[in-house]
């Protein structure tokens, strides 16, 4: 297993300087007498592990850009992105590295340093982003425990990820210690307000407020039910888990490997030849570029599987 990578150790940057995001969901919300899907987006900072939760109306571009600039208006301006190969994401690169080329030159030179960088994790490798996916988990589980079918209206649901949001960015980030006397520990709100928590005393209301016509309290009622649901999924995945214990070989240009494709047969997964390693900062190969006839495919090491060398014939 390799070592943390940069944008996880970024030393004297503010809060959300290295981020991750990805997309999850639909929910159901209720708009008077229809229902129409909603989806969830996350930001995490790669280094304090703060959240960032908000509604998208749809998975395209659009939705997207719109999410990017309510981020960075609450947030400030992210210096890297990183997210999977999702279409809404490139497509969101691609808006903005157009944006920015038809500028002036003059213009360019000014906001330059505030163009932000997006990486693509390759595809097929969600461990790449094992930091804000395993997040997503825990809201998913928590989130289809607490509301899961059912629709609500869309500001109850707004309502419930932003404290969600809040819930996320109180847990400690380091240990807790057990005698009353010692110093609170650090959470992500300290970094983002210095201060641990800025949200006022919760009401506590009866579970059969859950159906209640109050909106307030039903969104209550709901963040109540994932509190408990996020103790019960979060900290048991906290325990460690090693893997990738043992050295291997890496990977070189030249082999002949067979592509791990979990959507098709074995018997049809496609061999090809490595054109092309990407190694990390460790110098060992994490993904590569192979190619299978006229076509090239980028994928993690862990989806390729490495076939013998064919003996020399005399």
């Amino acid at each position: 297993m390799a070592d943390l990578p940069p944008a996880r150790l970024r030393l004297f940057k503010p809060a959300f300087y290295s981020t991750g995001m990805d997309c999850f969901g639909p929910f159901q919300v209720k708009i008077g007498r229809r229902t129409e899907k909603r989806w969830g987006i996350i930001f995490k900072c790669l280094t304090t592990r703060a959240v960032h939760l908000d509604v998208l109306t749809s998975i395209d571009t659009d939705a997207f850009l719109m999410a990017v600039r309510r981020f960075t208006a609450r947030r400030g301006t992210p210096a890297e992105l990183y997210s999977d190969q999702g279409t809404n994401f490139r497509g969101g690169e691609k808006e903005l590295r157009e944006a920015f080329s038809v500028m002036s030159t003059d213009l360019q030179g000014l906001l330059a340093k505030h163009q932000i960088n997006f990486h693509f994790n390759p595809p097929t490798a969600p461990h790449f982003g094992g930091v804000w996916e395993r997040e997503i988990r825990s809201v998913k589980a928590a989130l289809s425990t607490t509301i899961g079918a059912q629709s609500v209206p869309e500001e109850v649901l707004r309502t419930v990820l932003i404290e969600v949001e809040a819930i996320l960015n109180s847990k400690p980030l380091g240990y807790v210690s057990s005698n009353i006397s010692d110093v609170d520990p650090i959470t992500p709100n300290h970094l983002l307000m210095g201060r641990p928590s800025s949200s006022f005393p919760q009401v506590v209301y009866q579970d059969s407020e859950r159906l209640s016509r109050r909106r307030w309290r039903q969104s209550q009622i709901l963040v109540d039910h994932f509190w408990a649901k996020f103790i019960s999924y979060y900290l048991p995945g906290l325990q460690l888990r090693q893997k990738w214990q043992g050295t291997t070989a890496d990977l070189t240009e030249g082999s002949v490997v067979m592509m791990v494709d979990p959507q098709l047969p074995r018997a049809l997964w496609l061999v090809g030849k490595v054109v092309r390693v990407f190694p990390s900062a460790d110098g060992h190969v994490r993904a590569a570029e192979v190619k299978v006839d006229n076509k090239s495919f980028t994928r993690p090491v862990v989806r390729l599987i490495k076939l013998p060398e064919l003996p020399n014939d005399d």
